[in-house]
């Protein structure tokens, strides 16, 4: 169990903690300030978000919390326009304190009482730190950014369209590959009229749709046409079902 230690930021109450000498903060109090729903833990690695017993005024508390990787992930997901303003207020302020007292404070005179070696060697922590995360942040963005967008769109798209999309984000896979792929998995028909149409599975999980279309034959006869296209539901499902992972398929 260990006690929180609560600070503002804009009139909204933080909650901090420490374990093991790093400091995490309460999801709720984050997700909050950033204007997310708690869906978006959803994203974190699970190394980045954990449940810890606390001790409040109203007896001991399991809440969810978030490290700082975490929060530099749910940061990058917010459309929050004061998202910056408080990245830059967690880390040049808050994290530096939390680093070398084990809590929060807004009195300066605690950082002023320090040594200018400590300081220095404070702020090249610090500095480093933020490198490793802008890294990591700039790296995670093409697919927090596809992912954010295939989520709400309604735009369907052919198989073989999803197969380059695939390969943007590291998994080695052409056309054909796909297509053989998703027969195996079962998302396709094997054989017969139905060839590489949905399965009655693939239309449940409403990752395919069927697109029909009347064209008219050399003989000048109409006939119907259907093509599978993957819904924007599916994109997501497939992108975080392959690439996510960079899986090499053969």
């Amino acid at each position: 169990m260990t006690a929180l230690d609560i600070f503002t930021y804009s009139g909204q109450q933080v909650r901090t903690v420490v374990i093991d000498g790093e400091p995490w903060f309460v999801a709720a109090d984050i997700l909050l300030q950033l204007d997310l729903s708690r869906s978006s833990l959803v994203s974190l690695d699970d190394d980045e978000k954990g449940v810890h017993t606390v001790d409040t005024l109203g007896g001991q508390q399991s809440v969810t919390v978030i490290n700082e990787p975490g929060l530099y992930s749910l940061i990058l997901r917010s459309r929050k326009d004061e998202a910056k303003t408080f990245k830059r207020w967690v880390t040049h302020d808050v994290l530096p304190a939390i680093r070398k007292t084990g809590r929060y404070g807004s009195d300066v005179d605690m950082l002023a009482a320090l040594p200018s070696s400590k300081l220095l060697a404070l702020a090249a922590e610090a500095a480093e730190r933020a490198e490793v995360l802008q890294a990591k942040i700039t790296a995670d963005a093409p697919k927090v950014l596809f992912a954010d967008a295939v989520a709400t769109s309604e735009d369907s798209i052919l198989v073989s369209r999803l197969a380059g999309i695939l390969k943007q984000n590291g998994t080695d896979i052409g056309q054909n590959r796909l297509y053989e792929r998703l027969r195996t998995e079962g998302y396709l028909c094997k054989s017969g009229s139905s060839y590489n149409r949905p399965t009655q599975r693939a239309l449940d999980l409403g990752v395919f749709e069927v697109v029909e279309r009347t064209v008219q034959g050399s003989d000048g006869t109409p006939r119907l046409t259907f093509t599978t296209k993957v819904t924007g539901k599916g994109q997501q499902y497939f992108n975080n079902r392959y690439a996510t992972t960079a899986a090499v398929m053969s």
